[in-house]
């Protein structure tokens, strides 16, 4: 354990595989799927090939974490000697979790906790939890992890493209994305974050190929030029052969990375993005 006592709590839309949260010391939170019959915890109890087989005849809701799963987790971090949590949650344009873990964490007894909205989710919200670790490991201080959450949450951008809006417009979770009557056409949305965490589109294209390789091209125009070190993260929903596509696009980028990440869509965001989401991210390490 890190010598400042400092735990650090995410929830299960954040894309970090269980192998890499179990090897950081990450506490993961899932958030629920709600079929008719049954109730499963996002990645515990479910994964998200199995969504994916029951769609589109079978489409679950999703909702928060469990109060009392929050609660036995806290109590988990407390019971190992932690004394402080940095929190990192989905963003509140999508979800309640981040008020939901803000709420009860700064009440639970014996702990201190920060409780951070990353103002997106999936890459986004993975690569800040992953760099509050990187940066415990270097002997980071709790008050210098309070400065460079909101540094990092700024300095990160990720994209994503989507076979169909279908899922998204079925879920509620549209956002900003202007409605496109295109399928015909193969055009493909290409979303991100909006500053207020909420969905935007920014880009439409032609063709799957096309729209990664846009991705890659808006990607490779972040990479600092100066030197500043940098992050890469890809995801993938169910497609690995468009992953490996996507990473041999960026595949001098990602050498060049000073850490790189690659993750699958959790079951909760995939309910709402459907089967087929690309996605890749970059975080400049100030």
């Amino acid at each position: 354990m890190n010598p400042q006592k400092i735990a650090v709590l995410t929830d299960s839309c954040a894309d970090i595989s269980p192998a890499l949260a179990r090897e950081r010391d990450i506490f993961v939170l899932p958030l629920k799927i709600i079929y008719p019959d049954k109730e499963y915890s996002d990645g515990v109890d479910i994964t998200p090939q199995e969504i994916y087989q029951r769609m589109p005849q079978a489409l679950p809701t999703t909702s928060l974490p469990d109060g009392g799963t929050l609660l036995s987790l806290l109590d988990e971090i407390k019971s190992q000697g932690f004394e402080k949590v940095i929190a990192i949650c989905l963003s509140a344009g999508l979800s309640g979790t981040y008020n939901m873990v803000r709420l009860m964490a700064e009440n639970y007894e014996g702990l201190q906790c920060a409780v951070f909205d990353s103002n997106s989710g999936s890459l986004g919200e993975g690569c800040l939890a992953l760099e509050v670790t990187n940066r415990l490991a270097q002997g980071a201080s709790w008050e210098e992890l309070l400065c460079l959450v909101p540094r990092l949450r700024e300095n990160t951008q990720v994209m994503f493209s989507l076979d169909t809006l279908e899922y998204l417009q079925k879920g509620g979770r549209i956002g900003k994305i202007s409605c496109i009557a295109g399928t015909m056409l193969q055009i493909k949305p290409i979303i991100s974050f909006a500053p207020d965490g909420q969905l935007a589109s920014i880009s439409k294209v032609r063709g799957r190929y096309r729209s990664m390789d846009e991705m890659a091209e808006r990607i490779r125009a972040m990479v600092p030029t100066d030197g500043t070190p940098y992050t890469l993260a890809t995801a993938h929903g169910g497609c690995p052969g468009d992953l490996e596509y996507l990473k041999n696009k960026l595949h001098d980028e990602i050498g060049c990375a000073t850490h790189y990440y690659e993750g699958e869509i959790d079951c909760t965001l995939g309910v709402h993005t459907g089967p087929h989401l690309i996605g890749c991210g970059i975080q400049i390490l100030e």
